[in-house]
């Protein structure tokens, strides 16, 4: 164990920040953060926009946006269009559906996958655009 300097603390300290919105009550809004002049939605909407996030933080899970927002899509045509397998398509839906990015209809013995909301394929869009321009 190493120890802290006077300017710093010891990496295993907590020092709790109340200008941090995860260091305070989980369900206090987040509105006058010290420094700026901008009125921060609540703790559990910053929360549920961290966990959408992160619900499309898979490259495979971006493609599947990208194609579900031209049309809605079967596993053999996603499959087929990003030249995956089918249970890594299937896990990745999962994960999708879970976080509410797309939904499921059963239609015979094939689930067709549909965007839940079409603002959500502008995010990936303009993701994929400004990873574009730094590339």
């Amino acid at each position: 164990m190493t120890a802290a300097s006077p300017s710093r603390p010891a990496a295993d300290a907590t020092i709790p920040d109340a200008s941090i919105p995860d260091a305070r009550e989980p369900d206090a809004p987040v509105h006058d953060v010290p420094g700026t002049d901008v009125d921060l939605p609540p703790a559990p909407t910053l929360s549920a926009a961290g966990d959408l996030l992160r619900a499309l933080a898979a490259p495979v899970r971006i493609a599947i946006v990208l194609q579900l927002r031209s049309s809605p899509r079967c596993v053999h045509e996603l499959v087929d269009a990003l030249a995956v397998t089918q249970p890594l398509i299937s896990q990745h839906l999962r994960v999708l559906k879970s976080a509410g990015v797309v939904r499921g209809e059963r239609r015979g013995r094939e689930v067709v996958y549909r965007l839940v909301d079409h603002h959500l394929a502008h995010i990936v869009l303009d993701a994929v655009e400004h990873a574009g321009e730094e590339a």
